[in-house]
């Protein structure tokens, strides 16, 4: 972060820093009633007058976040006028903006807490490097030298690798019908599946060179436990869990539907059609914009004011007849959605 310019403040300005060289030290001690506690770091900010700091502390592998260690580290953070506490572990929480450790809210009226995880800083070192650039080769070089080690699977910055100990019970208690709302397993899979989404925004925007994320409303945002009761009445009742994903200059939202009763998860989007020309016409409009598509993709249209699911077609049976996809020439075709674009078994 202090080597490579253009990194360090990546990381720290989203987080209310202002832009400027990022100081950083490690392991500085601290005296907090009587005791001595040493962080694993602290960031150090400066420009003109005014000073951000921040401490940090950092897990690694398997080893989570713990409260009692993370409240004292608010505490020292407060008493010594210190803007935030940064936290960094393979931890990823299910919204944006949360964090994976539960912590006494009187705690953060005056410090800042923030996370990031093993997969949010590797992925924003490989955009810095890939698609945003660093002016000077030797810190060019330093920072590939960071992706290299947090690549590597000795680094103890893993992957999102499984869905918690509540996967298996759940699954087999929605192929039972026995799932209840009231059941802990199914707000834990809720959770980690909205993690889950949130690892492939990081990985699919590292590879895109763009910011990609999940698709929430704000009140979602604002509220999540309303986000996790949807998720839990979706998996009691239909055996699902679903997400979108917003991807910078792209036609609309990727819908992410994980049906554990079928054992797929399937993908899909949804577009409006033109506004003009005749039925056929806006279907054949749709068929242009799929030219590179790979021919088994299903495509479905969606006529005005109808309900219920529209004509569906594979995208080869479409090119050879576009009105397969016309129930009702009479009719205005509103929409279309392209899917599944995999279907994966669990």
């Amino acid at each position: 972060m202090s080597a490579v310019r253009e990194f360090g403040r990546a990381l720290t300005q989203p987080l209310g820093a202002p832009a400027a060289a990022v100081q950083t030290f490690i392991e500085v001690p601290f005296d907090l009633d009587g005791r001595k506690f040493i962080p694993n770091g602290l960031v150090r900010v400066t420009r003109g007058q005014r000073t951000w700091t921040a401490l940090v502390e950092v897990k690694t592998g398997a080893n989570e976040l713990q409260r009692e260690q993370l409240e004292n580290y608010l505490d020292i953070a407060r008493e010594n006028g210190f803007d935030a506490l940064i936290t960094v572990s393979n931890e990823i929480p299910a919204l944006p903006g949360q964090h994976p450790t539960a912590v006494d809210r009187r705690k953060v009226r005056k410090v800042a807490l923030h996370h990031w995880s093993w997969t949010q800083v590797l992925c924003e070192a490989v955009m810095q490097k890939e698609h945003r650039g660093v002016a000077d080769p030797d810190q060019a070089w330093v920072l590939g030298e960071l992706i290299r080690y947090l690549e590597h699977p000795r680094s103890g910055a893993m992957a999102f690798e499984d869905m918690g100990m509540s996967w298996v019970p759940l699954r087999e208690a929605i192929q039972a019908g026995t799932l209840r709302a009231t059941d802990k397993s199914a707000s834990e899979v809720a959770l980690r599946f909205d993690a889950l989404i949130r690892f492939a925004c990081l990985q699919l925007g590292r590879r895109l060179g763009t910011e990609v994320t999940p698709a929430l409303s704000r009140k979602e945002l604002a509220e999540p436990q309303l986000r996790v009761a949807k998720q839990v009445a979706q998996l009691v009742g239909e055996g699902r869990l679903g997400a979108g994903v917003r991807i910078p200059g792209t036609v609309g939202t990727l819908q992410v539907t994980a049906d554990l009763r079928a054992g797929q998860v399937i993908c899909h989007v949804d577009l409006d059609g033109p506004r003009e020309g005749r039925a056929t016409t806006r279907v054949n409009w749709l068929v242009r914009q799929l030219k590179d598509a790979p021919e088994t993709l299903r495509l479905e249209a969606f006529a005005l004011h109808a309900r219920g699911a529209g004509a569906a077609e594979l995208l080869r049976t479409v090119k050879a007849d576009p009105a397969v996809l016309v129930v009702d020439p009479a009719r205005e075709i509103r929409g279309f959605r392209g899917g599944p674009f995999g279907a994966v078994r669990q």
